[in-house]
């Protein structure tokens, strides 16, 4: 495995363009690059070029770096690495934690007409009457501020009978194979850990699950 800081220098010689073709450097200007002493920067380019990942062609002002096909492979290894961490752990989020009991508000709320025809909307099903409601565990909620993080959906409020009802936002999830929705109110009365949601479904039922049973819920994934 080549070492870090070889691989470090050997990632500014590609960014000055030497996977395409030799480039003209000198040991002061890799040396200022990497923020090492010239000399550092000499020996890091000669254990790149003693392990084959670069050629070089000595002049009197410096020298022509060429990135050879094993250097490129090494930066490809490095890049898809970078995916798995970036891109692929990015893609979703999974929220672990215990069933609990609310306050039975939410059978209330997901039976009003125009509350169910917008999750119907953005969700794409209309809500069960009722939510489930989930107890992070502590390992969570630095899981559960990245999801805060995400693009919602706004759920508009509305005013019916002299009465006004707020504003909320919801974001797509599953458990298992049950397509859901987060849901958090725009005045909400929950503590942080507990998130509430929503499905087509009675999940309790569905699931067979109850109060201090765990459950697991996958967002974006």
């Amino acid at each position: 495995m080549i070492p870090a800081e070889e691989l470090q220098c050997l990632k500014v010689i590609a960014l000055r363009g030497g996977c395409k073709g030799p480039v003209f450097v000198s040991t002061q200007t890799i040396g200022e690059l990497l923020g090492t002493s010239q000399q550092t920067a000499s020996r890091r380019l000669k254990g790149l070029e003693a392990a084959g990942f670069i050629t070089r062609a000595i002049v009197a002002e410096g020298q022509h770096v060429n990135v050879t096909a094993r250097g490129e492979e090494e930066l490809r290894t490095e890049y898809q690495d970078y995916c798995r961490i970036f891109v692929e752990h990015a893609t979703g989020y999974v929220l672990n934690g215990t069933v609990v009991t609310g306050i039975g508000e939410g059978k209330y709320y997901m039976s009003l007409a125009p509350y169910k025809q917008q999750f119907l909307t953005h969700l794409g099903f209309e809500p069960y009457p009722g939510t489930l409601n989930i107890r992070l565990a502590p390992g969570s909620m630095p899981t559960r501020k990245k999801v805060d993080a995400l693009s919602w959906t706004r759920i508009k409020g509305f005013s019916t009978d002299g009465r006004t009802f707020g504003d909320a936002k919801c974001i797509p999830c599953r458990i298992g194979d049950i397509a859901c929705g987060i849901v958090v109110p725009g005045r909400t009365h929950y503590p942080e850990d507990i998130i509430e949601v929503i499905a087509p479904i009675a999940l309790r039922r569905k699931l067979g699950i109850e109060d201090t049973d765990t459950v697991s819920v996958e967002v974006g994934l």
